[in-house]
């Protein structure tokens, strides 16, 4: 742990002092690197950085809440409705229109990983598409609890757990991202995890520690709820003083716990009460995990050995 706390410090520094130069660095090589705004601070940071998605495919088979009314998410295609020539109710298809398009049905916003406004439980506070753009791009800091979840399958995150990781990466920064690694995510899509009563949560006094104290901007946790008590007290707690949380979020394991930052994609429902997400950590060019920036491969995109085609046993298109 002191190896990688040492790495860490390295890397976030060598970022901090990159992105610092990044005006004078614009300056002084006219030539090679861009010259308006923010495109240094990418040539120098960003560019060479490594991406880890955090994100569950959306899949038929993924775990859904059991209150959820029926049908389960589900994917199909695209039929015609009004299109001249064509039959309605036809689909589109590769070979006669030339393109496919997916229809989705949707039981609920609480779908895989997650973005949960304040409005899911409380009216008076913002919706989904409310959420103001500054929630784009923020630090990550993952804090580990794996150990003791193999423990105690059940441990609640703990002021104690936080002060402990502090002593050793140093304080959590305010405004930033918080996740929690318990490595529950690692049985996905196993569907008897939304059958558990028992699970990896945060505690509400973690929870009141991080916003009042740190005022970091939401944390994010691997399980579909924050905590296993009867009242959801944490996530209560949360939405009615304003606060957002990320669920359902993954490969925690090949983040580092300080010195990344953290991209945050979701769609923009109108008074959407929750969201599908889609988390990708952005990490120091030297960390071993994820995929740097190739123009190459990147666009356009490589061609798949193998079409998409539907596959009735899964539900979806498959190569």
């Amino acid at each position: 742990m002191a190896r990688l706390s040492q790495y860490v410090g390295r890397a976030v520094l060598g970022l901090v002092v990159t992105v610092g130069a990044a005006t004078a660095a614009r300056c002084a090589e006219p030539a090679s690197l861009p010259d308006s705004g923010l495109w240094a601070v990418y040539e120098h940071a960003l560019k060479g950085a490594k991406y880890i998605d955090l994100t569950h495919t959306i899949a038929p088979d993924m775990p859904v809440w059991a209150g959820f009314s029926k049908p389960r998410f589900s994917l199909g295609t695209a039929a015609n409705d009004s299109v001249s020539g064509l039959r309605k109710g036809q689909p589109f298809t590769y070979e006669k229109q030339g393109f496919e398009v997916t229809a989705l049905t949707f039981p609920t916003d609480q779908l895989g990983t997650q973005l949960d406004p304040p409005a899911h439980w409380a009216p008076e506070y913002p919706s989904i598409d409310e959420l103001p753009a500054t929630y784009t791009l923020r630090p990550l800091v993952v804090i580990p609890m794996q150990d003791q979840v193999a423990k105690d399958y059940g441990h609640q995150l703990q002021v104690a757990d936080i002060l402990a990781f502090e002593k050793t990466y140093g304080q959590i920064p305010e405004g930033a991202v918080v996740f929690i690694r318990s490595d529950w995510s690692k049985r996905w899509p196993d569907p008897n995890l939304v059958k558990e009563t028992r699970f990896p949560g945060v505690s509400l006094a973690a929870l009141q520690f991080l916003h009042l104290q740190r005022h970091i901007l939401f944390h994010g946790h691997e399980p579909l709820d924050t905590d296993d008590t009867p009242t959801l007290e944490g996530e209560h707690w949360l939405m009615h003083h304003g606060y957002a949380q990320a669920e359902g979020v993954a490969n925690l394991d090949k983040v580092a716990p300080t010195g990344c930052l953290v991209s945050i994609g979701f769609p923009k429902i109108r008074g959407g009460t929750g969201g599908l997400a889609r988390y990708i950590a952005i990490c120091p060019a030297d960390w071993p995990y994820g995929s740097a920036v190739d123009p190459r491969r990147d666009a356009p995109l490589p061609r798949a050995a193998k079409p998409l085609h539907w596959d009735a046993a899964s539900g979806t298109q498959v190569r």
